[in-house]
């Protein structure tokens, strides 16, 4: 139920921030706007002031919304509305009405971001675990426990990194760019400063999936390998395992943080048969030497092995709240930043740089936006400012169902002084369509997979 009001509330609030932004423009141009539509289909709610007034509605189908405003080539107009028509109005003036809506959006992504920026957000501290073997973070002198505090594309403008998210964000637009990544890490206690560069021009991916980050070799943040839980019933507690026990060594690994615990116990079962671990822990100030068997389990298609233990400490947490103009001048770059990372990335899908499963569709928006709303208010803001900006963006590609084909039309006219032919407009509506119902496909697709696990 969460999910279906948080998807509800999300379609209707950027719907309607959309519609709205033509609508205001509209009217602030002189054009009679008929009606502002959020959904379609079956009317549900109604109101007009006046019968010469906009007639607001709201529709049974939430996936969409328009504004229609009086227009000669919709049908005929009353002589004494001629001037308001939409159509008889300027270049310019049809220009900014049509451009509107995606600004709104983009518009509201900024007061979304600067929003959860003023709230705040408990956040993992860019302290990282033990870089995966081979990986690009281990090749380039990262270890478990460094703290990475700055980051930088050329190595002389640095960016404070205050959260794994941000370390995150600073991945995924390098990988974008195929650029490497210079970063300043310290000991976790601030100490020894050094510089590394991560080679990410070397990755040859160019989009930021499961596999680029196991490449890359940064996973999740550090945990100190203590055991926090340890189940009555389980392997582990009958072997003489005990909450608080720091694991330094199973058989012959050396133990960096608690990911690491949980991937040998996880491997241990991958042949179907685990064999007895030996454990070398630390006990108030002792050291034992525990065996332990772990339990084969199947998880999915995989095996794995389970001591009903919960190895690792809660991740150290930061608290990321900015200040009235730092968190509004934050924001606008956040917006712009997403906006070009959006562009590119739709880019990349259409030359076949990127994957076209990175298509999301209305069940991935829903089952994200469900997840967002129990983290928490910030995060729900944050996730919200994301699907602005996508829907902003996407309203501006150049396809004739979008906001951003029409606007090709008025460039068109612009440029040669006539507008573009009813018999061309039809051509290209109909392509526009076309390609926007493959889109919704292959998107309506990724969703149905991604839910089945098929990705």
């Amino acid at each position: 139920m969460i999910t279906l009001l948080a998807f509800a509330f999300t379609l209707g609030v950027l719907i309607t921030i959309h519609e709205y932004g033509h609508y205001r423009v509209a009217v602030a141009c002189g054009v009679k706007v008929l009606r502002f539509s959020v959904g379609f289909g079956r009317v549900l709610w109604r109101r007009q002031a006046t019968p010469d007034s906009t007639e607001f509605v709201l529709c049974m189908l939430p996936l969409g919304g328009y504004v229609r405003m009086l227009d000669e080539r919709e049908g005929p107009v009353d002589p004494r509305d001629l001037e308001r028509s939409f159509n008889r109005k300027k270049l310019w003036q049809r220009t900014a009405i049509v451009a509107a809506g995606p600004v709104a959006n983009l518009l509201l992504a900024v007061l979304l971001y600067a929003a959860a920026h003023w709230i705040g957000v408990d956040e993992a501290k860019a302290v990282i675990g033990p870089p995966a073997a081979s990986s690009l973070a281990e090749r380039a002198g990262l270890r478990a426990g460094d703290w990475i505090r700055e980051s930088s594309s050329d190595g002389n403008e640095w960016h404070d990194l205050r959260s794994m998210t941000d370390l995150r964000w600073e991945l995924t637009q390098a990988v974008v760019r195929g650029e490497s990544l210079h970063l300043t890490v310290t000991d976790r206690d601030g100490r020894a400063r050094r510089n590394v560069v991560l080679a990410l021009d070397a990755l040859g991916s160019s989009e930021l999936d499961a596999q680029a980050m196991q490449r890359i070799g940064l996973g999740t943040p550090f945990s100190e390998p203590v055991l926090g839980q340890v189940q009555a019933d389980g392997a582990g507690a009958r072997a003489g395992l005990r909450v608080g026990d720091r694991v330094l060594r199973i058989d012959d690994t050396n133990i960096a943080d608690g990911t690491t615990v949980r991937n040998l116990i996880r491997a241990s079962g991958s042949s179907g048969t685990a064999p007895v671990m030996q454990w070398h822990v630390e006990r108030a100030g002792q050291l034992l030497d525990i065996p332990v068997t772990p339990l084969v389990v199947t998880e999915g298609k995989l095996q794995i092995g389970r001591i009903g233990v919960l190895p690792g400490q809660p991740f150290e947490m930061v608290n990321v709240r900015y200040g009235v103009i730092e968190g509004f001048t934050q924001a606008v770059a956040q917006t712009w930043q997403m906006s070009a990372l959006t562009l590119k990335m739709l880019g990349k899908m259409v030359i076949g740089q990127a994957s076209l499963k990175n298509l999301s569709g209305p069940l991935t928006i829903a089952d994200v936006a469900g997840q967002s709303v129990r983290l928490g208010l910030p995060y729900y803001l944050g996730f919200l400012a994301v699907v602005s900006i996508g829907l902003g963006v996407l309203n501006l590609l150049p396809l004739p169902v979008l906001d951003g084909g029409h606007l090709m039309y008025y460039l068109f006219e612009g440029v040669t002084g006539r507008p573009v032919s009813e018999l061309w407009l039809e051509r290209l509506q109909r392509g526009g369509v076309a390609i926007m119902l493959m889109m919704m496909s292959l998107a309506l697709y990724n969703d149905v997979a991604r839910l089945l696990g098929l990705q």
